[in-house]
């Protein structure tokens, strides 16, 4: 299906449709990432440039640069420390420096850029992609599609109107073991599944204090830092790798490690919309300032099973003393699969299957950055395209706006509205702060 000839079709159909085929896609095509010859001729070279130099970036750049048709002439971050860090991976890995920026603008309005790196905070996701899209370049941005479910909505509407290629850094999604495990999923030997659990316990994630606001570090534009969001005076814990702990930018564990799992947990299921979701939990250990739940259990209500994600901070043991992974329970058995592996444990009074242990496959995200150069060069749909990064990312911010609201919601997935609890579905959307508009966006 193109993406031109889908205003005829409802937002049922057309999620049904465009799921089921990313799911049964990488199973048929086994994206294996293709050798690349050391020198590459100009008319070749894909330019990409870097909007947002944190964390995650130095990964996802990294991934980009192992491939020897991709440059990069330009960075942008609003912190020139993060930048100048960057810069310095280009330069060791191309032996060029890039230019420099603080307005991602600039990177968009280019001509010689073919394809945009979105590394920022979740509230950075939606507006550069929407321009990006508008002015022609394909897109990699990373995981969640925004902070709220219309937000991903406007960025699929900007890939489906101005026919951009466009992936969202889910890697798991290319991940070789990942796909063995759906693999099975699908093939029906686990009987009927009427249950899929998921879980991210991580002992690693503590409190953070409390400290006072203050002035912005020296070298950051923090105006440009906030953008669409609330104005707040500047706090060190809302800003950098912190951000995501508060909902101005960002959902907390929920739309940070719960979009990977819930990736896979729908990647098996397929692409029914939930009738129902239901959280609870709260702040019960971390003593800090921040917003987001530190434990929450989330109940998603499908029609043929029921999906079942938990987080919790401060504590690393889950089910099978794994930190993290997620269960297919079955009536013939239960198949579990985490970063390390999957295995398959057969019901004990029935035994009609065999047990099944596998060991985890490559790094999946350099394969997830080759699936999508590929794809900018074909035309072809991305594994985690945006029909599909919309539809795990709405999931997930349900979950959010069911604790948020402290009631259950109930989702109209045609009209995305939650039909039976007004204070969430005002949360479907978020307010942007003048002078910024979101173009395509539903509600704003």
């Amino acid at each position: 299906m193109r993406p031109d000839s889908l205003s005829s079709v409802s937002r049922r159909q057309f999620l049904t449709t465009a799921a089921l085929g990313m799911a049964a896609a990488p199973i048929a095509r086994r994206a294996v990432a293709q050798q690349q010859p050391d020198k590459v001729p100009p008319s070749e070279k894909i330019r990409l440039g870097l909007i947002g130099c944190g964390g995650i970036s130095e990964a996802d750049l990294s991934c980009f640069l192992l491939n020897p048709e991709v440059d990069c002439p330009i960075v942008c971050d609003v912190d020139d420390s993060h930048a100048a860090r960057m810069a310095a991976l280009v330069e060791a890995k191309r032996n060029r420096k890039p230019d420099i920026v603080r307005d991602f603008r600039r990177v968009i309005d280019r001509d010689d850029i073919d394809v945009v790196l979105i590394c920022t905070p979740d509230h950075w996701h939606a507006l550069p992609t929407v321009m990006a899209c508008q002015a022609g370049k394909d897109v990699y941005v990373e995981k969640p599609l925004g902070r709220s479910i219309h937000e991903g909505r406007a960025m699929l509407e900007a890939a489906r109107r101005h026919n951009r290629v466009v992936q969202m850094g889910t890697q798991w999604r290319s991940g070789e073991h990942y796909r063995d495990a759906i693999e099975y999923v699908h093939s029906g030997r686990l009987g009927k599944i009427r249950m899929v659990r998921a879980w991210a316990y991580l002992d690693w994630v503590g409190g953070i204090g409390n400290p006072p606001d203050s002035d912005p570090p020296d070298g950051v534009d923090y105006e440009m830092w906030l953008g669409p969001a609330p104005q707040r005076p500047f706090n060190p814990n809302r800003f950098h790798f912190n951000f995501r702990w508060f909902w101005d930018y960002a959902g907390g564990l929920m739309t940070d490690w719960g979009v990977h799992l819930l990736n896979i947990c729908l990647w098996g299921m397929g692409p029914e919309p939930p009738r129902r979701v239901s959280s609870m939990g709260g702040r019960h250990v971390v003593q800090d300032n921040t917003e987001t739940p530190d434990t929450q259990v989330t109940v998603f209500d499908f029609p043929s099973y029921t999906l079942i994600y938990e987080h919790q901070m401060v504590g690393g043991i889950g089910p099978g003393n794994k930190p993290h992974g997620m269960l297919f329970c079955g009536s013939e058995g239960t198949l579990s699969v985490d970063e390390g592996g999957w295995e398959v444990i057969p019901e004990p009074k029935k035994k009609n299957i065999e047990p099944v242990k596998a060991p985890a496959g490559k790094d999946a995200r350099p394969a997830h950055v080759r699936n999508f150069l590929d794809c900018v060069k074909t035309r072809e749909n991305p594994v985690e395209n945006l029909e599909v990064g919309h539809y795990v990312s709405s999931i997930a911010h349900l979950g959010n706006l069911a604790f948020r609201s402290g009631a259950e919601v109930h989702w109209d997935v045609e009209q995305e509205r939650i039909t039976n609890n007004p204070a969430a579905d005002q949360l479907v959307a978020c307010e942007y702060r003048a002078p910024w508009v979101l173009p395509y966006a539903p509600r704003s």
